[in-house]
């Protein structure tokens, strides 16, 4: 028998990273809210802040979703044997 305990599903990782890649996102979008003219040139709003504050809110809630979305799947891998408390 392998040793898995420790090991979280696949799954949970990539959940764990696109929560904290939208969530850096977010709060980058609320200290730097010209990044996207920045980055890529389009100006979407042409620099009254609208643009980035629906970026900011759509950022949060897709977080907060994976947040919770990963909290389901840890808690299935630790029902599982997979992750440690």
């Amino acid at each position: 028998m392998t040793e898995s305990r420790g090991r979280l599903s696949t799954l949970t990782k990539v959940e764990t990273v696109l929560s904290a890649a939208t969530g850096i996102l977010a709060i980058v979008t609320i200290f730097w809210q010209d990044w996207i003219e920045t980055i890529t040139g389009w100006d979407p709003d042409h620099h009254n802040g609208t643009a980035e504050i629906y970026i900011f809110v759509g950022l949060a809630v897709i977080s907060c979703g994976l947040i919770l979305l990963t909290r389901v799947s840890w808690k299935r891998d630790r029902a599982n044997g997979l992750a440690t408390a």
